[in-house]
């Protein structure tokens, strides 16, 4: 043999055996990667879940914020009407404590 033959033959059994034996079966693969896809599916159904339970209190959420601003009104619109009970008072307050002449 020639010294570059020689060089090259033990490249071409590597490349070869790799070739050969490098093929997996279905079965093997199914094998490996149904854990795999287990785990993404329990993960995926509590993916959605929680995504429920976060649009549930988001939705929550709003309706308080939309309460909370009508309580605020309701508030502002009893503030008024206080002050004008309380101006009244005043007013009648005033002409009691004037001494009559």
């Amino acid at each position: 043999m020639s010294r570059s033959v020689s060089k090259l033959l033990p490249l071409a059994v590597l490349v070869g055996a790799v070739g050969l034996g490098g093929c997996a079966s279905k079965s093997f693969v199914r094998e490996q990667i149904a854990p795999v896809s287990q785990r993404v599916d329990a993960l995926e159904s509590r993916l959605q879940e929680t995504d429920g339970t976060a649009k549930a209190a988001l939705a929550e959420a709003q309706a308080a914020s939309g309460q909370a601003q009508q309580n605020g009104q309701r508030l502002d619109q009893l503030n008024g009407r206080v002050d004008g009970v309380d101006q009244r008072l005043s007013v009648q307050e005033r002409r009691v404590k004037r001494p009559r002449n």
